[in-house]
């Protein structure tokens, strides 16, 4: 399963002040109102993230998380998908109908909602994501869509339609070895496509690890939890262009 709204994730490796967070709102390419978590640091690292958060979109869990990157020297924005479909419905709780709306998200909007907090963003912006914004979120990389990089944890391969054969941004791939979300021939069919378009990607597999393993709760995977930190943090210290 996707994380829950007790979730939280856990804490950088080095945790700087936040200058401020909260509840925002964007105007996607098509004009829909897109709700959305913003979070600044005080003292900024030079890079960007546009957070895609799971099937249930921006519950308690990605607010945090927003939090976290700040504190890790990031400006971030954590995106929701549903501003076309729950109206004026922003609670992501447990009692939200994230069933009957995540069939109607297609990747078109979830890069026109990206491209909306990418604007909002200074310097070179990456995209993390997690479960169905995972695959979102390598889908967007492989495509280019102007992002330094593109990260993805627990994504479903089957979400991912077709590939383009010419070079798309950076990839990270974050695998828990245990998650059933993608066959390991799944995974070697995805970045052997991306290998033949030129598309620069890495994996990290992390034996046993479930899905959803990227959780504080979960303290018997709390070293791959600092591992998967310290490669987003590697990732996106060299794939930012030299300011």
């Amino acid at each position: 399963m996707c994380h829950s709204t007790d979730s939280r994730p856990p804490a950088p490796p080095v945790v700087g002040e936040v200058a401020s967070h909260g509840t925002t709102e964007l105007v996607s390419g098509d004009g829909t109102r897109v709700l959305a978590y913003r979070a600044e640091p005080v003292t900024p690292n030079g890079r960007s993230v546009v957070i895609l958060p799971d099937i249930r979109g921006l519950h308690p869990y990605y607010r945090d998380l927003a939090v976290r990157f700040a504190e890790a020297g990031f400006r971030v924005i954590a995106i929701d998908y549903f501003g076309r479909t729950a109206g004026d419905d922003d609670d992501r709780g447990e009692a939200f109908d994230w069933q009957s709306k995540i069939g109607e998200v297609t990747p078109e909007q979830v890069r026109l909602d990206v491209a909306a907090a990418a604007k909002e963003l200074p310097g070179p912006v990456f995209t993390v994501g997690f479960c169905f914004g995972g695959s979102q979120s390598w889908w967007l990389g492989a495509n280019g869509n102007g992002l330094a990089g593109a990260i993805g944890f627990y994504g479903a391969i089957r979400r991912i339609g077709d590939l383009p054969d010419t070079p798309g941004a950076p990839i990270l791939l974050l695998r828990g070895g245990a998650d059933t979300a993608s066959t390991d021939e799944e995974f070697e069919t995805f970045t052997a496509t991306l290998d033949r378009a030129g598309t620069e990607n890495e994996t990290h597999i992390y034996p046993g690890a479930p899905h959803s393993f990227f959780d504080r709760s979960f303290a018997e995977w709390s070293d791959a939890c600092a591992d998967a930190w310290r490669q987003i943090l590697s990732f996106t210290e060299r794939h930012a262009p030299p300011r």
